[in-house]
C-alpha cells in the first residue's frame, strides 16, 4: 500500500512548496523508494491551458498532452520521471466531474454539496495514483495558502484521509515562513503560530514544519516554535534560502527531513541516499570555467515564471558545458530596425521565446535578422521557429508581404498557417496540438548531430504550423527541414547548414530536461555560444610586440 505525505503552506504564497515536495521526493527516491508528487490547484480554471502567463507563469505540458501548473516541471527536472494528466488537479477539474456526474443521474437525486460530494472526488483523486502499486510514496502538495477559502475543500479532504487511513499511513509537512525584522534585528515566529493554529482549526495538525527564513534558526527559536505549535522539536526544519533551488534538496538531507518523515511513516527499509550525479552537477554549477551571454526575446519577461523551464535548461546545459549562463531579458516589442544592434551586439546566442498573438512579433523577426546576419548562435522555440521561418520568407526569398495568418489572417504568403484539424475548433481549452509527438531526423543535419539517433521524440503545444506548399523555395534557398513528423509530414526543426549555429523547433524541448538528463539542443546552443564568445574574445585581443597576422 502507498503512504501519502502532503505539502501545505501558510502565510503567503511562493515560499516554494513545489521545490520542497520536490527535494523531499528526490531524497526518499535517492533511498531507493518509489515516488511520486501530484499538485492540487484551488483556482477553478479546468486547467492553466488558457491562462495569461502573467497569471499563473508558464503552462507545462506532460508526455500525455495534459496543460498543468509549472510546479510539475520541477517535479520532473528533480526525479528526471514524466508526470501525466493524474499529477495535476484544478477546483474546476474536481468540479467538473462532480457536475457531468450530477447531470447523468449518478448521485440517485441526492442534493450534491461540497461535504460529501465535492470532498469524496478530491479523495479519490488523492489516492488515486497509489492504487496500482507503482509507487510506495505519493507527495501532494496544495496550493494556494491555509486560510484561503478557495483552499478549504482540499484541507478538509485532507482532514477526512487522515481520519481514514491508518496513522502511519499520511504525513502532513506544513511550510510557513519566519519573517527577519531589521529593525528590532530578530526572528518573528509569530505568523507561522498563527499558520498552524489556523490549519489545526480546519482540523488538520502538521506533523513537520519547514519554516522559510532568511536567518539561521537557532535552538531557542526552534524549541519555540515546537512548543506553541505542538511538534517535536526535531519536526520543525529549517529552510534557508539557497542560490540556487538544486541546493534545497541537500539542505533538507542536512535537516533529515527525509528520515523524519520515514519514521513517521514507519518505513524502515531504506538505503542511504545516492546523489553523486547530483553532486557533481552542483560542483559544475558553482564552480564554472566559462560564462556567456544569452539574449532571451520575449513578451512576458517581467515574469520569471513565465519562461521558468527555459531558465532551467539554461541551467542544466550550462553545467553540462562547465559554464554560467547569464541571461539577459529582452522585450521583443521594443526592438527595432534601429536600436536591434544596441540591444544583442554583446550577447553570445539568442533563443527567440514561444507565445501567442500578435504583440511583440515585429521585434523578434528584427532579432532574428540580426542573428542570421551577424552569425550570432541562434535558437527558436515554437513561435521562435515561425519568426524565423517568416524572417527568411520576408528577407531571402522577398516575400515581403510573407506571415503567419495567426497575426495576418489576409496575408498572400501564409508561409505559417493554422493545422488543418485545428480549422473547425472554437473551444480554447485543451485543443492545441499537445504532447508528445515522434520527429524524424534528415541524416548530416545539425539536428541529427545534436540528437545523434534518427527518431526523436519531444512535446508539442500549437496550433499553427509550417505551410510545407513553401518548403521547395526554402530549402532552394538554404534554409532546410532537418526534422519531420512521419506520419503528418509536419516541420518539426528547421535549421541554416551555412549558418555556424541556426535552429529553431516547432516543440517544446526545455520541458524534457532535467538535471540528469540535460535537453540536446540546449547543451550544443550553449556549445556555440561559447566558442562564439571565445571568437569574440581572442578577436579583441592586442597583438603582441612582433606578432605577426
Amino acid at each position: 500500500m502507498a503512504k501519502y505525505i502532503f505539502v501545505t503552506g501558510g502565510v503567503t504564497s511562493s515560499l516554494g512548496k513545489g521545490i520542497i515536495a520536490a527535494s523531499l521526493a528526490k531524497l526518499l527516491q535517492a533511498r531507493g523508494l518509489r515516488v511520486t508528487i501530484q499538485k492540487f490547484d484551488p483556482y477553478i480554471n479546468v486547467d492553466p491551458g488558457t491562462l495569461n502567463p502573467y497569471e499563473h507563469g508558464e503552462c507545462f505540458v506532460t508526455e500525455d498532452g495534459a496543460e498543468t501548473d509549472l510546479d510539475l516541471g520541477h517535479y520532473e527536472r528533480f526525479l528526471n520521471i514524466f508526470t501525466s494528466q493524474a499529477n495535476n488537479v484544478t477546483t474546476g477539474r474536481i468540479y467538473q466531474t462532480v457536475i457531468n456526474k450530477e447531470r447523468e443521474g449518478a448521485y440517485l437525486g441526492k442534493t450534491v454539496q461540497v461535504v460529501p460530494h465535492i470532498t469524496d472526488e478530491i479523495k479519490r483523486r488523492m489516492v488515486l495514483l497509489g492504487q496500482n502499486n507503482e509507487f510506495d510514496i505519493i507527495i501532494t502538495e496544495i496550493g494556494g495558502t491555509v486560510g484561503d477559502i478557495e483552499s478549504l475543500p482540499f484541507i478538509e479532504a485532507l482532514r477526512q484521509l487522515q481520519w481514514e487511513l491508518p496513522e502511519e499511513d499520511t504525513v502532513v509537512v506544513h511550510l510557513t515562513l519566519i519573517p527577519y525584522l531589521k529593525a528590532a534585528k530578530e526572528l518573528k515566529t509569530k505568523p507561522t503560530q498563527h499558520s498552524v493554529k489556523m490549519l489545526s482549526q480546519e482540523g488538520v495538525h502538521p506533523d513537520i514544519l519547514v519554516c522559510r527564513t532568511e536567518e539561521s534558526l537557532s535552538v531557542d527559536i526552534r524549541r519555540k516554535i515546537a512548543l506553541f505549535c505542538n511538534v517535536k522539536q526535531e519536526a520543525v526544519i529549517e529552510a534557508a534560502d539557497a542560490p540556487t533551488i538544486y541546493e534545497v534538496p541537500l539542505a533538507m538531507m542536512r535537516e533529515k527531513l527525509d528520515l523524519i518523515c520515514l519514521k513517521k511513516m514507519n518505513i524502515t527499509q531504506y538505503k542511504e541516499p545516492e546523489l553523486n550525479k547530483w553532486k557533481e552537477f552542483l560542483d559544475k554549477l558553482k564552480y564554472p570555467k566559462h560564462k556567456v551571454t544569452i539574449g532571451l526575446i520575449g513578451k512576458y519577461i517581467e515574469l520569471q515564471d513565465a519562461y521558468k523551464s527555459i531558465l532551467e535548461a539554461f541551467v542544466h546545459a550550462g553545467a553540462m558545458n562547465e559554464c554560467k549562463v547569464q541571461v539577459v531579458n529582452v522585450h521583443s516589442e521594443f526592438i527595432t530596425d534601429e536600436n536591434v544592434s544596441e540591444k544583442l551586439s554583446n550577447l553570445d546566442g539568442l533563443l527567440v521565446a514561444p507565445g501567442f498573438g500578435h504583440r511583440g512579433v515585429e521585434g523578434k523577426i528584427i532579432a532574428v535578422r540580426y542573428a542570421r546576419e551577424h552569425n550570432l548562435p541562434f535558437f527558436g522555440i515554437c513561435l521562435g521557429m515561425q519568426m524565423a521561418v517568416i524572417e527568411f520568407a520576408q528577407n531571402v526569398l522577398s516575400l515581403k508581404g510573407a506571415h503567419s495568418t495567426e497575426m495576418d489572417p489576409n496575408t498572400n504568403d501564409p508561409v505559417i498557417d493554422l493545422m488543418e484539424e485545428q480549422k473547425t475548433i472554437t473551444a480554447k481549452g485543451g485543443t492545441m496540438r499537445l504532447g508528445s509527438y515522434a520527429c524524424a531526423l534528415k541524416s548530416n543535419s545539425l539536428a541529427s548531430e545534436i540528437y545523434g539517433t534518427e527518431v526523436i521524440s519531444e512535446r508539442h503545444r500549437h496550433r499553427w504550423e509550417f505551410n510545407n506548399k513553401y518548403l521547395t523555395r526554402f530549402e532552394e534557398a538554404g534554409m532546410i527541414a532537418s526534422g519531420k513528423n512521419p506520419e503528418s509530414d509536419l516541420v518539426e526543426i528547421i535549421e541554416i547548414p551555412s549558418h555556424p549555429f541556426f535552429i529553431g523547433v516547432q516543440y517544446h524541448p526545455e520541458l524534457k530536461s532535467t538535471v540528469e538528463n540535460p535537453q540536446p539542443i540546449f547543451v550544443h546552443f550553449i556549445k556555440a555560444a561559447k566558442e562564439y564568445a571565445e571568437l569574440k574574445s581572442s578577436a579583441r585581443t592586442p597583438l603582441l610586440q612582433g606578432e605577426m597576422i
